[in-house]
């Protein structure tokens, strides 16, 4: 059976539609149609129920989908050992990340890697804490940022511990306080990030036992932002997110400084494949340069 035809349906059943994963892969949708019912054909049973209401996985499908997953993560590290053994420099690396990352780091990240080792490809997937940790373990990346901790399956490397900041519209009266106090969370309208990604701010509530006042919930960084923006309440964000923004809020400290700790994490360092091992070591570098870089320049 073929390879590829492993990479078709694991598409269709990661994005759950014919159209999406063609776009993806760069097929037509009849040419994953075909695809599907090829495999289909060969194992002798259906993998994919078609509806109105889109595509499903059989009972079989949803067995084999793992064990297929993992025949492609185990031809991608073949693929890679044999041009590291060539000595070329080549491979995919398959990276799991949230917003704040995708935005200030790996942009960066990538383009440093790229000039050392310009033959290397990059597929990002960009999910919640929760969803990276799963693609992880289920083997449809090979590396994931994440706030720590997570998962004990998983292991981790610790990257850069990331200040907790309470931003507020400019003209509120406690712009002039040297720190915010927790204790008005629990009076100020509160703008939270949704479920999935509260996780940090979670923790800094937890930590000061205060209920906040929630009023309303976004689920993403510039959206809460903004509504701060226009003054419709407080709220915490990691310093990563507010760091190079255009923005027009006023940026304080908490009463009792607050951390998230970022991290990046694989399944298995001794699966994983000599791209990936070399993009672990290159983003350690990297932020210690950063580091460096920001001594010197105050």
């Amino acid at each position: 059976m073929s390879i590829n035809k492993y990479e078709i349906f694991a598409q269709v059943a990661r994005l759950g539609s014919l159209t999406k994963a063609a776009e993806t892969l760069g097929f037509t949708q009849s040419g994953v149609s075909h695809a599907i019912n090829s495999l289909e054909s060969e194992i002798g049973f259906r993998l994919l129920q078609r509806s109105r209401a889109g595509i499903q996985l059989t009972g079989e499908g949803e067995r084999l989908l793992q064990p297929m997953r993992e025949v492609l993560q185990a031809n991608i590290r073949l693929q890679e050992e044999i041009a590291a053994i060539r000595g070329l420099e080549a491979g995919t690396i398959r990276i799991g990340t949230f917003t704040s990352v995708s935005v200030h780091w790996l942009p960066r990240m990538m383009k440093a890697f790229l000039n050392d080792y310009p033959q290397i490809e990059f597929k990002l997937m960009e999910g919640d804490y929760q969803e990276v940790e799963e693609w992880l373990e289920e083997g449809q990346i090979d590396c994931g940022f994440f706030s720590l901790p997570t998962s004990d399956k998983l292991e981790v490397f610790p990257l850069k511990e990331d200040r907790m900041l309470c931003i507020l519209p400019q003209e509120h009266p406690l712009c002039g306080a040297a720190f915010f106090p927790l204790a008005r969370l629990a009076e100020e309208p509160f703008i939270i990030p949704k479920a999935g990604s509260d996780y940090d701010v979670q923790r800094v509530l937890k930590k000061a036992a205060i209920t906040p006042n929630v009023r309303f919930e976004a689920g993403d960084d510039a959206a809460i932002i903004a509504m701060v923006e226009q003054g419709l309440g407080i709220s915490i964000l990691p310093e990563l997110v507010i760091e190079g923004r255009n923005h027009h809020v006023h940026v304080m400290e908490l009463e009792e400084p607050s951390f998230r700790s970022l991290g990046i994490a694989v399944h298995s360092m001794k699966f994983c494949s000599p791209a990936t091992r070399r993009f672990l070591t290159h983003v350690q570098s990297w932020l210690d340069e950063q580091q460096l870089l920001q001594v010197n320049n105050t």
